[in-house]
């Protein structure tokens, strides 16, 4: 039988290492993917994704069970630490960092859908921050409109707003690329 994150949470709070182990085995992967996702690069996200564990550490013993899920909270803990990176490194232009390699074999296919997820990439990360975090949360990471809500402190109105105005931005850019996206994509 698998304990539950708020037992992990309970034990946590009374210092028990092995609990909060438990707890980072379960939700690093998802961090880490959040993190990447908004710094675009894999040691400035595993540094962040460290440092909001390690807060999350500090501060054992004014977790509010109840008012979130855990991983709604550390989520916010991720973005605000990723934001407060970003303030940091203004003078550093992140825009460089190359896509990962695609594993698959078809180099021509990957090469195609690399370019178009930039194309992809590039209108999302156009958007206004805050519309770029809910697309994000949205679809990267699969919240719900009340987690996203809870997640960036605003109300599910205000997050349905956001998202339709960032749509709505995307399908204007994306509309200017579509022959370029076309022409990318392989004809089947």
């Amino acid at each position: 039988m698998e304990v539950s994150d708020d037992d992990l949470l309970r034990r946590t709070a009374t210092d028990d290492e092995a609990a909060f182990r438990i707890l980072v085995g379960r939700h690093v992967d998802k961090a880490f993917g959040l993190a990447l996702r908004i710094l675009r690069n894999d040691a400035d996200a595993e540094d962040t994704v460290q440092d909001a564990f390690l807060k999350i550490w500090t501060n054992r013993h004014r977790f509010e069970l109840g008012r979130a899920k855990f991983s709604t909270f550390l989520c916010r803990v991720v973005i605000n630490r990723c934001i407060d990176f970003h303030r940091r490194q203004r003078t550093e232009p992140l825009d460089g960092v190359a896509e990962p390699a695609d594993p698959r074999p078809d180099v021509v296919t990957a090469l195609q859908r690399a370019e178009v997820n930039e194309m992809l990439d590039e209108a999302v990360n156009g958007l206004p921050e805050r519309q770029r975090l809910a697309i994000m949360l949205s679809y990267h990471e699969g919240l719900g409109n009340e987690e996203i809500a809870d997640v960036m402190e605003t109300t599910v109105f205000a997050i349905e707003s956001l998202l339709k105005r960032a749509r709505e931005r995307l399908r204007a850019v994306l509309r200017t690329q579509e022959q370029d996206i076309r022409l990318s994509l392989p004809a089947d």
